[in-house]
């Protein structure tokens, strides 16, 4: 007699706890908020200097460093035995909505970080959203072709895109202010009193951040131009509008992270323009506080900010999602590979040529060789790019820098592009994580922490940026791969049974690779002036480096003087970026 089957068990196993959305986002902030603030709050033991006589020069610079004195500061502020006990101590206050005390000024931390906070995020935030309308305008271009049905993106734009990316954000505020402030008077040379005030810092932050995106989106643009709706559409008669239009809906779902992300970047990043234009915001007080280790201050800083990137972290995920669609549940994605370019590189390697030309010809030259009269002078045929405020050859000085700028530069772009590749593609399912939480910590404090632990040096410059720099790069990948997983191609192979590694090398590198990588390529000067930024704070390359990024920092201040003190660095970082943009366009 047949045994009539009992009710069918579920497969599915109960969820942890740990496991839910919510409960694990919670978990991930708290972790992320604790372990940067311990981070942080070891930066004087990991420094190895006494916190009392560090406080000591930040409040008083004359002041005698006696005993007496410096005991009386460490009476006064309570430190903590150890990193540990004040993280958990700084945490507890934190819960009860205590940020605790600045150890330098005494006053609270919230009564001077939060309105900082507030004009940080206003200035970040207007450059940003003015960063994308700059970028959807380069980007006209290449939509008009793609509604041509032609997958080559506009070649100007493109390389104009290419060289606002390259642009020094400390060398174009100077400018700014020379020739609109004092020059021109149209706006303000400083302060942060009203609308007029954030003009010229917006266009500093906004000019280069428009060329990084634009190339994205004009990348993302071809791409989805090869894809095969764009085909069909094309050939069923719809009109080009309608099809700019949702060829430009559907390249934007990739770079809306990557803005975001950008928002939050700004926040930390813009120490330099905060410093120029003499605005009281976050990245400047973080600095000060980190150089005078007043720790309550950098952890609340970093607090915020670790916050905020969790928060539109998630938030760029969940919009990606929204401007996708069900499609990237239901298998009805078509990303495809940009078709090669036959001619790859010509314009590239004709501009790299020029480049290394003038570079070769600044390498049979003496760097160090001086002539206190000559100094400043303008270019003539003994120096043909003019001496600089010591009378050293600027040609000289920029081709021996060269070597310590694009070479150092290249790589740490193929270390960041190879684990933003494998931190993207390895993120199967798009959250808010790792990536969101480092992206808000400034370059800056990275740099001053790792300077404490190994010391300062062009290596630990080097490992600093390292550490931040992969970032953008996951996030983009982590985003086209999660387009990619949605294509009816990758379902078919995983229904055919086919590998994980089989999936990622023949169905998401193909489609993933070449873009992460052209962003790579982008953000080539920008690794320049990231080392750049910790050389001038005495992190990275030394005061007499010739390193191009040294180099602008030491000069900027003669820019309305002596432009072509600064012209020839600025203009080798904008051919880099010329040359990144030609290799993508080259058809």
């Amino acid at each position: 007699m047949p045994v009539e089957p009992g009710p069918r068990r579920s497969r599915r196993r109960p969820r942890r706890i740990g496991r839910l959305p919510g409960v694990r986002g919670l978990l991930t902030g708290v972790a992320a908020v604790t372990g940067t603030a311990l981070l942080v709050g070891a930066l004087p033991w990991l420094s190895g200097r006494d916190i009392a006589l560090s406080v000591l020069r930040a409040r008083e610079t004359d002041r005698n460093p006696d005993p007496a004195t410096l005991a009386a500061i460490r009476a006064q502020l309570d430190l903590p035995a150890d990193p540990v006990t004040g993280t958990l101590q700084w945490v507890g206050g934190l819960a009860r909505g205590d940020l605790g005390r600045s150890w330098v000024s005494g006053r609270p931390v919230a009564e001077t970080l939060l309105p900082a906070f507030g004009i940080s995020l206003t200035l970040a935030g207007t450059a940003a959203l003015a960063a994308l309308v700059m970028a959807v305008l380069l980007a006209v271009p290449a939509l008009r072709r793609a509604a041509d049905g032609r997958t080559d993106g506009g070649r100007l734009a493109s390389v104009a895109a290419g060289a606002l990316a390259a642009l020094p954000e400390f060398v174009l505020a100077v400018l700014l202010v020379v020739v609109i402030a004092i020059g021109l008077r149209l706006a303000p040379t400083s302060g942060f009193a009203g609308p007029e005030h954030l003009v010229l810092p917006v266009l500093a932050l906004a000019l280069p951040a428009a060329g990084l995106l634009g190339r994205v989106l004009g990348d993302a643009v071809q791409s989805t131009a090869a894809e095969a709706w764009v085909r069909t559409w094309r050939a069923a008669g719809v009109r080009r509008g309608v099809v700019m239009a949702e060829v430009g809906r559907r390249a934007v779902t990739a770079m809306v992270p990557l803005l975001l992300l950008l928002l939050v970047g700004n926040l930390g990043a813009a120490v330099v323009i905060e410093a120029v234009f003499d605005i009281p915001g976050l990245g400047g007080i973080s600095l000060k506080a980190a150089l005078a280790q007043d720790v309550p201050v950098v952890q609340a800083a970093v607090a915020l900010l670790v916050g905020l990137g969790l928060l539109i972290g998630g938030g760029g995920i969940g919009l990606h999602r929204l401007l996708v669609g069900p499609a990237l549940a239901g298998a009805g994605l078509t990303p495809e590979a940009s078709p090669p370019a036959p001619q790859a590189g010509r314009w590239a390697a004709g501009v790299a040529a020029v480049l290394g030309a003038v570079i070769l010809a600044g390498l049979l030259r003496d760097p160090t060789a001086q002539d206190p009269g000559k100094r400043l002078a303008p270019p003539s045929w003994a120096h043909p790019l003019g001496a600089d405020p010591l009378g050293r050859d600027v040609l000289a000085r920029f081709g021996h820098g060269a070597l310590l700028s694009v070479g150092p530069a290249l790589a740490v772009s193929a270390v960041v592009l190879a684990v933003g590749l494998l931190v993207g593609l390895r993120a199967h399912s798009a959250r808010a994580g790792l990536a969101d939480v480092l992206n808000a910590l400034p370059a800056v404090v990275v740099g001053i922490v790792v300077a404490a632990v190994a010391g300062p040096g062009l290596g630990s410059a080097l490992v600093a940026v390292c550490l931040v720099a992969w970032i953008p790069l996951a996030v983009h990948a982590r985003s086209l791969a999660a387009e990619a997983r949605a294509s009816g191609f990758y379902a078919a192979a995983q229904t055919s049974g086919a590998g994980r590694w089989y999936l990622v090398r023949a169905h998401l590198l193909p489609v993933v690779g070449p873009p992460v990588l052209r962003h790579a390529l982008t953000r080539l000067p920008a690794v320049a002036l990231a080392l750049a930024g910790l050389s001038f704070l005495g992190i990275g390359a030394g005061p007499e480096s010739p390193e191009w990024g040294r180099t602008l920092a030491d000069t900027a201040v003669y820019l309305e003087r002596a432009p072509w003190v600064v012209a020839a660095p600025a203009l080798g970082l904008i051919l880099l970026g010329v040359i990144a943009s030609l290799v993508r366009t080259e058809r």
